[in-house]
Protein backbone atom coordinates (compact mmCIF):
# COMPACT_ATOMS: atom_id res chain seq x y z
CA UNK A 1 0.00 0.00 0.00
CA UNK A 2 1.52 3.78 -0.63
CA UNK A 3 2.13 5.53 1.96
CA UNK A 4 0.96 9.07 2.22
CA UNK A 5 3.20 11.76 1.64
CA UNK A 6 4.03 14.06 4.27
CA UNK A 7 3.18 16.73 1.10
CA UNK A 8 -0.49 15.34 0.93
CA UNK A 9 -0.94 15.14 4.96
CA UNK A 10 -0.21 18.86 4.93
CA UNK A 11 -2.80 19.36 2.18
CA UNK A 12 -5.34 17.34 3.94
CA UNK A 13 -4.97 19.63 7.20
CA UNK A 14 -5.18 22.66 5.19
CA UNK A 15 -8.28 21.17 3.49
CA UNK A 16 -10.21 20.55 6.90
CA UNK A 17 -9.20 24.03 8.52
CA UNK A 18 -10.28 25.72 5.13
CA UNK A 19 -13.50 23.95 5.08
CA UNK A 20 -14.34 24.46 8.15
CA UNK A 21 -14.12 27.72 8.74
CA UNK A 22 -14.97 28.97 5.12
CA UNK A 23 -11.64 30.95 4.34
CA UNK A 24 -7.67 30.31 3.49
CA UNK A 25 -7.45 33.21 6.20
CA UNK A 26 -8.92 32.29 8.74
CA UNK A 27 -7.15 28.41 8.41
CA UNK A 28 -4.04 30.40 8.28
CA UNK A 29 -4.54 31.60 11.66
CA UNK A 30 -5.81 28.48 13.14
CA UNK A 31 -2.66 26.53 12.27
CA UNK A 32 -0.05 29.31 11.98
CA UNK A 33 0.81 30.06 8.51
CA UNK A 34 0.51 32.00 6.02
CA UNK A 35 -2.82 31.88 4.09
CA UNK A 36 -0.82 31.54 0.51
CA UNK A 37 0.80 28.74 2.35
CA UNK A 38 -3.16 27.35 2.71
CA UNK A 39 -4.01 27.99 -0.49
CA UNK A 40 -0.65 26.26 -2.05
CA UNK A 41 -1.18 23.19 -0.08
CA UNK A 42 -5.11 23.10 -0.86
CA UNK A 43 -3.98 23.15 -4.51
CA UNK A 44 -1.41 20.25 -4.61
CA UNK A 45 -4.34 18.48 -2.88
CA UNK A 46 -6.27 18.78 -5.61
CA UNK A 47 -4.20 18.44 -8.39
CA UNK A 48 -3.19 15.40 -6.81
CA UNK A 49 -6.62 14.05 -6.32
CA UNK A 50 -7.81 14.91 -9.25
CA UNK A 51 -10.76 17.02 -7.66
CA UNK A 52 -11.85 20.60 -7.13
CA UNK A 53 -12.23 20.69 -3.79
CA UNK A 54 -13.49 24.55 -3.58
CA UNK A 55 -14.96 26.86 -5.44
CA UNK A 56 -13.57 30.16 -5.10
CA UNK A 57 -14.90 33.77 -5.39
CA UNK A 58 -13.34 36.91 -4.22
CA UNK A 59 -15.15 36.73 -1.38
CA UNK A 60 -16.34 33.40 -0.51
CA UNK A 61 -15.36 29.72 -0.52
CA UNK A 62 -17.29 27.30 -0.69
CA UNK A 63 -17.02 23.23 -0.51
CA UNK A 64 -18.13 21.42 -4.06
CA UNK A 65 -19.67 18.34 -3.83
CA UNK A 66 -17.10 16.28 -3.78
CA UNK A 67 -14.83 18.20 -1.24
CA UNK A 68 -18.22 18.42 0.75
CA UNK A 69 -17.85 14.27 0.80
CA UNK A 70 -14.12 14.17 1.48
CA UNK A 71 -14.79 17.10 4.33
CA UNK A 72 -15.85 14.83 7.23
CA UNK A 73 -13.16 12.20 6.58
CA UNK A 74 -10.49 14.68 6.60
CA UNK A 75 -12.02 16.17 9.84
CA UNK A 76 -11.74 12.41 11.61
CA UNK A 77 -8.16 12.59 10.60
CA UNK A 78 -7.72 15.92 12.10
CA UNK A 79 -9.74 14.40 15.28
CA UNK A 80 -7.32 11.34 15.52
CA UNK A 81 -4.22 13.86 15.32
CA UNK A 82 -5.15 15.91 18.30
CA UNK A 83 -6.54 12.58 20.37
CA UNK A 84 -3.16 11.55 19.94
CA UNK A 85 -1.70 14.68 20.94
CA UNK A 86 -3.81 14.74 24.08
CA UNK A 87 -3.09 11.57 24.90
CA UNK A 88 0.84 12.29 24.78
CA UNK A 89 0.44 15.63 26.63
CA UNK A 90 -1.87 13.60 29.45
CA UNK A 91 0.93 11.28 29.77
CA UNK A 92 3.12 14.29 30.99
CA UNK A 93 2.30 15.47 34.67
CA UNK A 94 4.36 18.91 33.90
CA UNK A 95 3.04 21.14 31.49
CA UNK A 96 5.08 22.19 28.17
CA UNK A 97 4.26 22.41 24.77
CA UNK A 98 1.86 25.14 23.60
CA UNK A 99 -1.11 26.62 25.04
CA UNK A 100 -3.66 28.24 22.48
CA UNK A 101 -6.00 30.83 24.35
CA UNK A 102 -8.50 32.74 22.41
CA UNK A 103 -10.00 35.97 24.42
CA UNK A 104 -12.08 39.12 23.51
CA UNK A 105 -9.40 41.91 23.07
CA UNK A 106 -10.22 44.14 26.31
CA UNK A 107 -9.90 40.87 28.76
CA UNK A 108 -6.76 39.92 26.79
CA UNK A 109 -4.67 43.27 26.80
CA UNK A 110 -5.81 44.39 30.57
CA UNK A 111 -6.49 41.25 32.21
CA UNK A 112 -4.63 38.35 30.78
CA UNK A 113 -1.71 40.08 29.21
CA UNK A 114 -0.01 41.43 32.35
CA UNK A 115 -0.36 38.41 33.81
CA UNK A 116 1.18 35.61 31.55
CA UNK A 117 5.19 36.63 32.68
CA UNK A 118 4.08 35.35 36.20
CA UNK A 119 2.39 32.39 34.90
CA UNK A 120 5.47 31.57 32.03
CA UNK A 121 7.82 31.96 35.50
CA UNK A 122 6.01 28.77 36.90
CA UNK A 123 5.75 26.73 33.68
CA UNK A 124 8.31 27.99 31.44
CA UNK A 125 8.42 25.09 29.27
CA UNK A 126 5.45 26.64 27.93
CA UNK A 127 4.60 28.41 24.96
CA UNK A 128 0.94 30.91 25.07
CA UNK A 129 -0.60 31.54 21.78
CA UNK A 130 -2.76 33.92 22.74
CA UNK A 131 -5.35 34.96 20.33
CA UNK A 132 -7.45 37.98 20.55
CA UNK A 133 -10.52 39.35 18.69
CA UNK A 134 -14.69 39.95 19.36
CA UNK A 135 -14.84 36.98 16.72
CA UNK A 136 -16.52 33.83 18.09
CA UNK A 137 -13.88 31.05 17.44
CA UNK A 138 -14.76 27.24 17.17
CA UNK A 139 -12.52 25.82 20.16
CA UNK A 140 -13.12 21.89 18.63
CA UNK A 141 -12.18 23.15 14.54
CA UNK A 142 -9.39 26.03 15.35
CA UNK A 143 -7.66 23.68 17.95
CA UNK A 144 -7.82 26.16 20.93
CA UNK A 145 -7.42 24.76 24.14
CA UNK A 146 -9.02 27.69 26.75
CA UNK A 147 -11.35 30.04 25.45
CA UNK A 148 -12.45 33.39 27.56
CA UNK A 149 -16.03 34.26 26.61
CA UNK A 150 -18.29 37.41 28.18
CA UNK A 151 -22.04 35.82 28.94
CA UNK A 152 -23.15 31.78 30.03
CA UNK A 153 -22.76 30.19 27.20
CA UNK A 154 -23.78 26.42 26.62
CA UNK A 155 -21.92 24.05 24.50
CA UNK A 156 -22.25 20.50 24.96
CA UNK A 157 -18.75 19.82 23.78
CA UNK A 158 -17.21 22.32 26.06
CA UNK A 159 -16.40 22.73 30.09
CA UNK A 160 -16.97 25.99 31.05
CA UNK A 161 -16.41 27.43 34.58
CA UNK A 162 -17.47 31.41 35.58
CA UNK A 163 -14.67 34.09 36.34
CA UNK A 164 -15.93 36.58 37.38
CA UNK A 165 -19.08 39.41 36.55
CA UNK A 166 -18.66 41.33 33.57
CA UNK A 167 -19.48 44.86 35.15
CA UNK A 168 -20.40 47.64 32.82
CA UNK A 169 -20.46 51.26 33.47
CA UNK A 170 -20.58 55.07 32.58
CA UNK A 171 -17.76 57.02 32.94
CA UNK A 172 -16.82 60.77 31.94
CA UNK A 173 -13.55 62.74 32.42
CA UNK A 174 -13.75 65.22 35.48
CA UNK A 175 -13.08 68.03 33.04
CA UNK A 176 -15.86 67.12 30.60
CA UNK A 177 -18.58 66.70 33.55
CA UNK A 178 -17.22 69.93 35.32
CA UNK A 179 -18.21 71.70 31.66
CA UNK A 180 -21.81 69.75 30.85
CA UNK A 181 -22.85 68.58 34.54
CA UNK A 182 -23.57 64.96 35.22
CA UNK A 183 -27.20 63.30 34.47
CA UNK A 184 -28.91 62.44 37.20
CA UNK A 185 -31.26 59.65 34.89
CA UNK A 186 -30.38 57.56 31.76
CA UNK A 187 -32.90 59.62 29.83
CA UNK A 188 -30.52 62.83 30.51
CA UNK A 189 -27.97 61.26 28.09
CA UNK A 190 -29.86 62.99 24.88
CA UNK A 191 -28.10 66.49 26.44
CA UNK A 192 -24.75 64.85 26.24
CA UNK A 193 -22.22 63.73 23.88
CA UNK A 194 -21.94 60.10 23.88
CA UNK A 195 -19.04 57.60 22.86
CA UNK A 196 -20.09 54.66 21.66
CA UNK A 197 -18.53 51.09 20.35
CA UNK A 198 -19.48 49.17 17.64
CA UNK A 199 -18.54 45.33 17.50
CA UNK A 200 -16.32 44.41 14.45
CA UNK A 201 -18.05 41.44 13.89
CA UNK A 202 -21.20 42.36 13.20
CA UNK A 203 -21.17 46.15 12.80
CA UNK A 204 -24.05 46.85 15.30
CA UNK A 205 -23.56 49.40 17.78
CA UNK A 206 -23.48 48.54 21.48
CA UNK A 207 -26.74 48.62 23.77
CA UNK A 208 -25.79 50.63 27.33
CA UNK A 209 -28.01 48.53 30.28
CA UNK A 210 -29.53 50.44 33.09
CA UNK A 211 -31.55 49.52 35.83
CA UNK A 212 -34.41 51.71 36.38
CA UNK A 213 -36.60 50.24 38.79
CA UNK A 214 -37.21 46.97 38.35
CA UNK A 215 -37.07 47.90 34.75
CA UNK A 216 -34.11 46.74 32.52
CA UNK A 217 -34.01 49.33 29.69
CA UNK A 218 -30.93 49.49 26.60
CA UNK A 219 -30.05 52.27 25.44
CA UNK A 220 -28.40 52.39 22.13
CA UNK A 221 -27.16 56.32 22.31
CA UNK A 222 -26.94 58.68 18.77
CA UNK A 223 -23.03 58.96 19.00
CA UNK A 224 -21.01 61.63 19.10
CA UNK A 225 -18.44 59.85 18.43
CA UNK A 226 -18.11 55.74 17.38
CA UNK A 227 -15.04 53.42 17.05
CA UNK A 228 -15.19 49.74 16.92
CA UNK A 229 -12.07 49.41 19.47
CA UNK A 230 -13.32 49.33 22.73
CA UNK A 231 -10.12 50.84 24.41
CA UNK A 232 -10.82 53.52 22.33
CA UNK A 233 -13.74 54.36 24.25
CA UNK A 234 -11.96 54.84 27.20
CA UNK A 235 -9.26 57.12 25.29
CA UNK A 236 -11.77 59.38 24.05
CA UNK A 237 -13.68 60.28 27.15
CA UNK A 238 -10.37 60.18 29.26
CA UNK A 239 -9.55 63.21 26.75
CA UNK A 240 -13.05 64.66 27.87
CA UNK A 241 -15.00 63.98 24.76
CA UNK A 242 -18.36 62.75 26.49
CA UNK A 243 -19.58 59.63 28.49
CA UNK A 244 -18.90 55.91 27.74
CA UNK A 245 -19.79 52.88 28.47
CA UNK A 246 -17.20 50.53 28.67
CA UNK A 247 -16.09 47.53 31.22
CA UNK A 248 -15.00 48.60 34.76
CA UNK A 249 -11.34 46.49 34.37
CA UNK A 250 -11.04 48.56 31.00
CA UNK A 251 -11.75 51.90 33.20
CA UNK A 252 -10.29 50.88 36.09
CA UNK A 253 -6.44 52.75 35.95
CA UNK A 254 -8.14 55.61 34.11
CA UNK A 255 -10.19 56.13 37.84
CA UNK A 256 -7.02 55.52 39.85
CA UNK A 257 -5.61 58.31 38.07
CA UNK A 258 -8.72 60.78 38.30
CA UNK A 259 -8.75 60.67 34.41
CA UNK A 260 -12.05 59.10 34.64
CA UNK A 261 -15.07 59.11 36.90
CA UNK A 262 -18.26 56.56 37.06
CA UNK A 263 -21.46 58.63 35.90
CA UNK A 264 -25.24 57.28 36.32
CA UNK A 265 -23.68 54.50 38.96
CA UNK A 266 -26.91 53.47 40.61
CA UNK A 267 -28.13 52.60 37.59
CA UNK A 268 -25.35 50.66 36.63
CA UNK A 269 -25.81 46.27 36.16
CA UNK A 270 -23.89 43.85 35.22
CA UNK A 271 -23.80 42.87 32.04
CA UNK A 272 -23.10 38.88 32.37
CA UNK A 273 -20.21 36.91 33.35
CA UNK A 274 -16.75 36.16 32.07
CA UNK A 275 -16.43 32.51 30.99
CA UNK A 276 -13.51 29.82 30.79
CA UNK A 277 -14.59 27.20 28.21
CA UNK A 278 -12.33 24.27 27.02
CA UNK A 279 -13.40 21.43 25.15
CA UNK A 280 -14.17 17.74 26.62
CA UNK A 281 -10.37 16.66 24.94
CA UNK A 282 -8.34 19.09 27.03
CA UNK A 283 -10.24 17.61 30.17
CA UNK A 284 -6.90 15.80 30.96
CA UNK A 285 -4.69 17.92 29.57
CA UNK A 286 -1.51 19.27 32.16
CA UNK A 287 -1.25 22.55 30.52
CA UNK A 288 -4.97 23.41 30.53
CA UNK A 289 -5.29 22.46 34.32
CA UNK A 290 -2.78 24.59 34.97
CA UNK A 291 -4.16 27.72 33.34
CA UNK A 292 -7.31 27.23 34.61
CA UNK A 293 -6.21 26.81 38.02
CA UNK A 294 -4.32 30.34 37.37
CA UNK A 295 -7.54 32.24 36.02
CA UNK A 296 -9.07 31.70 39.81
CA UNK A 297 -5.89 33.93 40.51
CA UNK A 298 -5.97 36.82 38.48
CA UNK A 299 -10.03 36.39 38.52
CA UNK A 300 -10.44 36.65 42.75
CA UNK A 301 -14.35 36.98 44.34
CA UNK A 302 -13.33 40.58 44.84
CA UNK A 303 -11.76 41.69 41.88
CA UNK A 304 -9.14 44.86 41.77
CA UNK A 305 -10.74 46.67 39.25
CA UNK A 306 -14.33 46.65 40.92
CA UNK A 307 -12.73 47.74 44.05
CA UNK A 308 -11.29 50.69 42.09
CA UNK A 309 -14.92 51.53 41.45
CA UNK A 310 -15.86 50.88 44.57
CA UNK A 311 -13.26 53.80 46.50
CA UNK A 312 -13.89 55.72 43.42
CA UNK A 313 -15.68 59.78 44.10
CA UNK A 314 -18.97 59.96 43.05
CA UNK A 315 -19.59 63.27 41.11
CA UNK A 316 -22.71 62.32 40.01
CA UNK A 317 -26.23 63.08 41.50
CA UNK A 318 -27.38 59.98 40.30
CA UNK A 319 -31.28 58.95 41.98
Amino acid sequence: MEQISLDRLTGLIAFARAGSLGSYTAAARALGVSPSAVSKSVQRLEQHLGLRLFSRTTRSLTLTSEGRDLHERALRLLREADAIEQAAVAARSEPAGALRIAAPLPIGVHILSPALPRFRERYPKLMIDLRLGDRLVDLIEEGIDVAIRVGDLADTRLISRQLAPHRICAFASPDYLARRGAPAHPDELINHDCVNFRFQSSGQAFGWPFLVGDRLLEIVPDAAIITDLSDAVATIIASGGGIGVTPTYVAAPYVRRNELVPVLRNFAVPRTNITALWPESRRGNPNVKAFIEFLGEIFPPQPPWDEVLAKANRPDVSR
